[in-house]
Protein backbone atom coordinates (compact mmCIF):
# COMPACT_ATOMS: atom_id res chain seq x y z
CA UNK A 1 0.00 0.00 0.00
CA UNK A 2 2.72 2.47 0.99
CA UNK A 3 4.96 1.68 -1.97
CA UNK A 4 1.96 2.01 -4.28
CA UNK A 5 1.09 5.41 -2.79
CA UNK A 6 4.64 6.68 -3.21
CA UNK A 7 4.71 5.44 -6.80
CA UNK A 8 1.46 7.27 -7.59
CA UNK A 9 2.69 10.53 -6.02
CA UNK A 10 5.98 10.24 -7.90
CA UNK A 11 3.99 9.80 -11.12
CA UNK A 12 1.33 12.51 -10.76
CA UNK A 13 3.82 15.12 -9.57
CA UNK A 14 5.54 14.74 -12.94
CA UNK A 15 2.31 15.99 -14.53
CA UNK A 16 2.96 19.45 -13.07
CA UNK A 17 5.01 20.33 -16.14
CA UNK A 18 2.08 19.57 -18.44
CA UNK A 19 0.01 21.92 -16.29
CA UNK A 20 2.76 24.57 -16.26
CA UNK A 21 2.63 24.68 -20.07
CA UNK A 22 -1.04 25.66 -19.94
CA UNK A 23 -1.40 27.97 -16.92
CA UNK A 24 -0.03 29.24 -13.63
CA UNK A 25 0.51 27.55 -10.30
CA UNK A 26 -2.06 29.78 -8.57
CA UNK A 27 -4.88 28.80 -10.93
CA UNK A 28 -3.84 25.15 -10.68
CA UNK A 29 -3.84 25.31 -6.88
CA UNK A 30 -7.28 26.95 -6.82
CA UNK A 31 -8.96 24.62 -9.31
CA UNK A 32 -7.43 21.47 -7.83
CA UNK A 33 -8.62 22.55 -4.37
CA UNK A 34 -12.18 23.08 -5.60
CA UNK A 35 -12.17 19.59 -7.08
CA UNK A 36 -10.53 17.75 -4.17
CA UNK A 37 -12.44 19.58 -1.41
CA UNK A 38 -15.69 18.73 -3.18
CA UNK A 39 -14.72 15.05 -3.23
CA UNK A 40 -13.68 15.03 0.44
CA UNK A 41 -16.86 16.88 1.47
CA UNK A 42 -18.92 14.35 -0.46
CA UNK A 43 -17.20 11.55 1.44
CA UNK A 44 -17.98 13.21 4.78
CA UNK A 45 -21.64 13.63 3.80
CA UNK A 46 -21.84 10.02 2.61
CA UNK A 47 -20.28 8.72 5.84
CA UNK A 48 -22.35 11.18 7.92
CA UNK A 49 -19.23 12.55 9.54
CA UNK A 50 -18.57 16.12 10.63
CA UNK A 51 -15.64 18.33 9.70
CA UNK A 52 -14.70 19.25 13.24
CA UNK A 53 -11.38 20.30 14.71
CA UNK A 54 -10.30 20.68 18.33
CA UNK A 55 -7.61 23.27 17.63
CA UNK A 56 -8.78 25.44 14.74
CA UNK A 57 -5.87 27.90 14.66
CA UNK A 58 -3.20 25.23 14.96
CA UNK A 59 -4.83 23.25 12.16
CA UNK A 60 -4.99 26.45 10.12
CA UNK A 61 -1.30 27.14 10.70
CA UNK A 62 -0.36 23.54 9.90
CA UNK A 63 -2.44 23.59 6.71
CA UNK A 64 -0.98 26.92 5.58
CA UNK A 65 2.63 25.87 6.16
CA UNK A 66 2.19 22.54 4.40
CA UNK A 67 0.26 24.05 1.50
CA UNK A 68 2.91 26.76 1.07
CA UNK A 69 5.66 24.12 1.14
CA UNK A 70 4.04 22.04 -1.59
CA UNK A 71 3.35 25.22 -3.59
CA UNK A 72 7.06 26.07 -3.56
CA UNK A 73 7.88 22.42 -4.35
CA UNK A 74 5.59 22.51 -7.41
CA UNK A 75 7.25 25.73 -8.54
CA UNK A 76 10.63 24.00 -8.20
CA UNK A 77 9.41 21.05 -10.29
CA UNK A 78 8.69 23.43 -13.17
CA UNK A 79 12.41 24.17 -13.61
CA UNK A 80 14.25 21.34 -11.79
CA UNK A 81 14.32 17.55 -12.20
CA UNK A 82 11.61 16.18 -9.91
CA UNK A 83 14.04 13.83 -8.14
CA UNK A 84 16.13 16.82 -7.04
CA UNK A 85 13.14 18.90 -5.89
CA UNK A 86 11.70 15.86 -4.11
CA UNK A 87 14.99 15.04 -2.41
CA UNK A 88 15.20 18.54 -0.91
CA UNK A 89 11.55 18.41 0.18
CA UNK A 90 12.19 15.09 1.90
CA UNK A 91 15.21 16.59 3.63
CA UNK A 92 12.56 18.01 6.00
CA UNK A 93 13.57 15.64 8.88
CA UNK A 94 16.90 17.49 8.95
CA UNK A 95 15.19 20.87 9.27
CA UNK A 96 12.60 19.39 11.66
CA UNK A 97 15.33 18.22 14.02
CA UNK A 98 17.01 21.64 13.95
CA UNK A 99 13.73 23.43 14.74
CA UNK A 100 12.97 20.92 17.52
CA UNK A 101 16.30 21.73 19.14
CA UNK A 102 15.95 25.51 18.71
CA UNK A 103 12.27 25.83 19.68
CA UNK A 104 11.62 22.97 22.11
CA UNK A 105 15.13 22.32 23.39
CA UNK A 106 15.12 18.71 22.21
CA UNK A 107 18.32 16.93 23.23
CA UNK A 108 20.07 14.95 20.51
CA UNK A 109 23.09 12.67 20.42
CA UNK A 110 26.07 12.27 18.15
CA UNK A 111 24.31 10.17 15.53
CA UNK A 112 21.67 12.79 14.79
CA UNK A 113 24.21 15.63 14.84
CA UNK A 114 26.26 13.69 12.28
CA UNK A 115 23.09 13.06 10.24
CA UNK A 116 22.27 16.79 10.15
CA UNK A 117 25.78 17.68 8.97
CA UNK A 118 25.70 14.90 6.37
CA UNK A 119 22.25 16.01 5.25
CA UNK A 120 23.45 19.52 4.49
CA UNK A 121 26.38 18.06 2.56
CA UNK A 122 23.86 16.05 0.54
CA UNK A 123 21.70 19.14 -0.10
CA UNK A 124 24.77 21.03 -1.32
CA UNK A 125 25.71 18.19 -3.68
CA UNK A 126 22.17 18.03 -5.08
CA UNK A 127 21.71 21.78 -5.60
CA UNK A 128 25.35 22.45 -6.61
CA UNK A 129 25.03 26.20 -5.88
CA UNK A 130 27.27 28.52 -7.89
CA UNK A 131 28.57 30.96 -5.29
CA UNK A 132 29.58 33.42 -8.02
CA UNK A 133 26.11 33.40 -9.57
CA UNK A 134 23.82 32.61 -6.64
CA UNK A 135 20.12 33.29 -7.30
CA UNK A 136 16.90 32.90 -5.37
CA UNK A 137 16.02 29.94 -7.59
CA UNK A 138 18.83 27.97 -5.96
CA UNK A 139 17.11 28.32 -2.58
CA UNK A 140 13.55 27.52 -3.72
CA UNK A 141 13.69 23.75 -3.01
CA UNK A 142 15.31 24.34 0.39
CA UNK A 143 12.52 26.80 1.27
CA UNK A 144 9.98 24.07 0.53
CA UNK A 145 11.81 21.68 2.86
CA UNK A 146 11.96 24.26 5.65
CA UNK A 147 8.24 25.09 5.49
CA UNK A 148 7.33 21.41 5.24
CA UNK A 149 9.39 20.74 8.37
CA UNK A 150 7.61 23.56 10.23
CA UNK A 151 4.28 22.05 9.19
CA UNK A 152 5.39 18.66 10.52
CA UNK A 153 6.46 20.32 13.76
CA UNK A 154 2.99 21.81 14.26
CA UNK A 155 1.42 18.47 13.34
CA UNK A 156 3.51 16.57 15.87
CA UNK A 157 3.15 18.94 18.83
CA UNK A 158 -0.24 20.61 18.27
CA UNK A 159 -2.34 18.47 15.90
CA UNK A 160 -1.43 14.91 16.90
CA UNK A 161 -4.99 14.07 17.97
CA UNK A 162 -6.79 15.63 15.02
CA UNK A 163 -8.76 13.52 12.54
CA UNK A 164 -6.43 12.76 9.63
CA UNK A 165 -9.19 13.43 7.09
CA UNK A 166 -9.82 16.83 8.67
CA UNK A 167 -6.12 17.60 8.28
CA UNK A 168 -6.30 16.43 4.66
CA UNK A 169 -9.30 18.68 3.99
CA UNK A 170 -7.56 21.58 5.74
CA UNK A 171 -4.49 21.12 3.56
CA UNK A 172 -6.43 21.18 0.29
CA UNK A 173 -8.57 24.09 1.50
CA UNK A 174 -5.39 26.04 2.30
CA UNK A 175 -4.06 25.33 -1.19
CA UNK A 176 -7.27 26.80 -2.58
CA UNK A 177 -6.96 29.94 -0.45
CA UNK A 178 -3.34 30.44 -1.52
CA UNK A 179 -4.32 29.86 -5.13
CA UNK A 180 -7.17 32.39 -4.88
CA UNK A 181 -4.88 34.99 -3.29
CA UNK A 182 -2.33 34.54 -6.07
CA UNK A 183 -4.93 34.80 -8.83
CA UNK A 184 -6.48 37.93 -7.26
CA UNK A 185 -3.09 39.57 -6.72
CA UNK A 186 -2.04 39.01 -10.33
CA UNK A 187 -5.43 40.30 -11.53
CA UNK A 188 -5.30 43.47 -9.40
CA UNK A 189 -1.66 44.09 -10.34
CA UNK A 190 -1.38 42.82 -13.93
CA UNK A 191 2.10 44.30 -14.20
CA UNK A 192 3.27 41.38 -12.03
CA UNK A 193 2.29 38.90 -14.71
CA UNK A 194 5.19 37.73 -16.79
CA UNK A 195 7.77 39.30 -14.46
CA UNK A 196 9.49 35.97 -13.91
CA UNK A 197 10.75 34.91 -17.32
CA UNK A 198 12.78 32.07 -15.79
CA UNK A 199 9.79 30.59 -13.96
CA UNK A 200 6.60 31.71 -15.76
CA UNK A 201 4.61 29.14 -13.77
CA UNK A 202 4.69 31.48 -10.76
CA UNK A 203 3.87 34.76 -12.56
CA UNK A 204 1.01 33.59 -14.77
CA UNK A 205 -2.41 34.76 -13.62
CA UNK A 206 -5.86 33.52 -14.55
CA UNK A 207 -6.21 32.23 -18.10
CA UNK A 208 -9.10 30.51 -19.79
CA UNK A 209 -8.45 26.89 -18.83
CA UNK A 210 -7.76 24.63 -21.76
CA UNK A 211 -8.94 21.06 -21.96
CA UNK A 212 -5.37 19.92 -21.36
CA UNK A 213 -5.10 22.06 -18.22
CA UNK A 214 -8.38 20.75 -16.80
CA UNK A 215 -7.52 17.15 -17.65
CA UNK A 216 -4.08 17.14 -16.01
CA UNK A 217 -5.33 19.13 -13.01
CA UNK A 218 -8.09 16.58 -12.44
CA UNK A 219 -5.72 13.62 -12.90
CA UNK A 220 -3.16 15.17 -10.56
CA UNK A 221 -5.85 15.87 -7.96
CA UNK A 222 -7.33 12.36 -8.10
CA UNK A 223 -3.87 10.79 -7.94
CA UNK A 224 -2.92 12.94 -4.96
CA UNK A 225 -6.11 12.03 -3.08
CA UNK A 226 -5.69 8.31 -3.73
CA UNK A 227 -2.01 8.35 -2.76
CA UNK A 228 -2.45 10.45 0.37
CA UNK A 229 -5.42 8.33 1.45
CA UNK A 230 -3.25 5.23 1.08
CA UNK A 231 -0.49 6.90 3.06
CA UNK A 232 -2.92 7.81 5.86
CA UNK A 233 -4.19 4.22 5.94
CA UNK A 234 -0.62 2.93 6.08
CA UNK A 235 0.10 5.13 9.11
CA UNK A 236 -3.03 3.75 10.77
CA UNK A 237 -2.10 0.06 10.42
CA UNK A 238 1.72 0.01 10.52
CA UNK A 239 4.57 1.22 12.69
CA UNK A 240 5.03 4.99 12.01
CA UNK A 241 8.83 4.76 11.93
CA UNK A 242 8.65 2.02 9.31
CA UNK A 243 6.28 4.13 7.21
CA UNK A 244 8.42 7.27 7.54
CA UNK A 245 11.52 5.42 6.33
CA UNK A 246 9.78 3.93 3.31
CA UNK A 247 8.33 7.31 2.33
CA UNK A 248 11.76 7.98 0.86
CA UNK A 249 10.89 5.54 -1.93
CA UNK A 250 9.07 8.56 -3.39
CA UNK A 251 12.42 9.98 -4.53
CA UNK A 252 13.22 6.77 -6.39
CA UNK A 253 9.80 6.65 -8.07
CA UNK A 254 9.90 10.37 -8.89
CA UNK A 255 13.29 9.89 -10.54
CA UNK A 256 12.06 6.80 -12.40
CA UNK A 257 8.96 8.52 -13.78
CA UNK A 258 11.03 11.62 -14.58
CA UNK A 259 13.31 9.41 -16.64
CA UNK A 260 10.38 7.67 -18.40
CA UNK A 261 8.37 10.84 -19.12
CA UNK A 262 11.01 13.56 -19.46
CA UNK A 263 14.17 11.56 -20.15
CA UNK A 264 15.81 13.15 -17.10
CA UNK A 265 19.07 11.53 -16.05
CA UNK A 266 20.85 12.79 -12.92
CA UNK A 267 24.62 13.02 -12.76
CA UNK A 268 26.73 11.09 -10.26
CA UNK A 269 27.10 14.06 -7.89
CA UNK A 270 23.32 14.59 -7.66
CA UNK A 271 22.67 10.88 -7.11
CA UNK A 272 25.33 10.81 -4.38
CA UNK A 273 23.69 13.81 -2.70
CA UNK A 274 20.26 12.15 -2.82
CA UNK A 275 21.64 8.98 -1.23
CA UNK A 276 23.24 11.04 1.55
CA UNK A 277 19.97 12.93 2.18
CA UNK A 278 17.97 9.69 2.35
CA UNK A 279 20.52 8.10 4.69
CA UNK A 280 20.54 11.15 6.97
CA UNK A 281 16.74 11.26 7.06
CA UNK A 282 16.48 7.57 7.91
CA UNK A 283 19.06 7.91 10.71
CA UNK A 284 17.22 10.89 12.20
CA UNK A 285 13.85 9.12 11.99
CA UNK A 286 15.08 5.85 13.51
CA UNK A 287 17.12 7.51 16.27
CA UNK A 288 14.17 9.77 17.16
CA UNK A 289 11.93 6.71 17.50
CA UNK A 290 14.45 4.97 19.76
CA UNK A 291 14.77 8.13 21.86
CA UNK A 292 10.98 8.26 22.36
CA UNK A 293 10.90 4.57 23.33
CA UNK A 294 13.61 5.16 25.93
Amino acid sequence: MLIGSMSVIGLVDNFIRFIADEGGVWQFYLMRALFTCLLISGYFVYRRRQLRTSHFWWVTLRSTLTAAAILVYFIAISFLPIAIAGAILFASPIFLLIFSVLIFGTRIGGWRILAVISGFVGITLVLKPDLQDLSILTLVPALAGIMYALGQLVTRYKCANEDTLVLLFGFFLATGVLGLLGVVLLSVFPSLQGMSTEVPFVSTGWVTPSGKFLFWTMIQGIGSLIAVSGLIRAYQIAEPTYIAVFEYSFIVFAGFWGWIIWNEVLDTIAVTGIIIIITAGVIITVRAAKSEEA
